[in-house]
């Protein structure tokens, strides 16, 4: 009898996780708000923003992405219209995502992680709006304030979710306070497999200290923000995923960019001047030529960009 592969929900729905192949785990097709698309029409042109998503995903295919993870949460502008849209020009594989952001938000405050966790619940189990498209992978965000109350209860409602329909967790974390350290000891609480989780922007750090300690609880971390050179330049990027993979990390670790096609947060003339480096193809051009000069072996690089991925999505805990 042969064996039942894991499957993994794309945009273009379900497909074996041995077909993941190359994946990108940390990117953002378009960043939009939702408030802003509502009230100003032109606030950001679709029509024009989805070609320009295409071609800058292709030149990543054309180098060997078969998908990537979008991570963008509901209420940072989850577009799943435009994402299948992208994804059915490509051919790229695109994981949707479920979660909230970390930023602070007034209808939050009246709902508990219960209540809050039954929108991830759907996503992930029914699909999201009308398309039929299921959420593959759920985001969670501490920033600046740390995982304070307001946000350490986004955080259980995650751990909910993750823990109802097995779905893996996905984070983003800055490395000027400890909030790595803070979801990991929030996720230990409320049961979450950590083996399932990545534990994101990890790779904003040099710390190897630092690295091991969040890597000593069995999660994946994210060395997902290469081509922002301004957080930390690329060479520093790349020698400190060399240093981990030669202390025997490689099985613990997924390398992306966190890059948008588009964004709102800045002029889109100034980001292609600050950091004219951060799309998608940036990591299989330069990167991974960069981590084999550096030493590192094509069977550690593929343990990071087809392996670890294919484990985070294969195994269905923790329920």
């Amino acid at each position: 009898m042969s064996q039942v592969m894991p499957q993994v929900e794309t945009a273009l729905g379900p497909i074996d996780v041995n077909d993941i192949g190359m994946c990108l785990m940390h990117e953002h097709i378009i960043i939009a708000d939702w408030d802003m698309r509502s009230n100003y029409e032109g606030y950001v042109d679709i029509e024009k923003e989805v070609p320009k998503a295409v071609a800058s995903l292709n030149k990543a295919k054309e180098r060997g992405v078969s998908t990537i993870v979008d991570l963008t949460p509901v209420n940072l502008g989850r577009d799943i219209h435009s994402i299948l849209a992208v994804s059915k020009a490509t051919g790229v594989n695109v994981i949707c995502p479920t979660g909230f952001y970390w930023t602070e938000e007034p209808w939050m405050h009246g709902w508990d992680s219960d209540y809050l966790s039954n929108y991830m619940i759907k996503d992930i189990n029914e699909g999201i709006l009308d398309t039929g498209i299921k959420a593959g992978i759920i985001k969670c965000a501490s920033d600046h304030p740390g995982v304070d109350d307001f946000n350490k209860k986004l955080l259980q409602a995650s751990a909910i979710a993750h823990r109802e329909t097995g779905a893996p967790i996905s984070t983003h974390t800055t490395v000027s306070n400890s909030s790595a350290r803070d979801q990991v000891a929030a996720f230990k609480e409320f049961g979450v497999d950590l083996s399932r989780v990545v534990i994101g922007h990890m790779g904003d750090s040099s710390d190897i200290d630092y690295l091991e300690e969040i890597l000593s609880n069995g999660c994946f971390i994210g060395m997902d923000r290469f081509g922002l050179e301004a957080f930390l330049p690329t060479d520093v990027r790349v020698q400190t995923v060399a240093t981990l993979c030669n202390k025997g990390y490689a099985g613990q670790m997924v390398v992306s960019h966190d890059a948008c096609s588009f964004q709102d947060f800045f002029d889109g003339e100034y980001v292609e001047k600050f950091a004219p480096n951060w799309c998608y193809e940036h990591v299989p051009r330069d990167v991974l030529p960069a981590l084999a000069a550096a030493g590192i072996s094509q069977t550690d690089i593929d343990t990071m960009m087809i392996d670890n991925p294919r484990k985070v999505f294969s195994k269905k805990g923790s329920y």
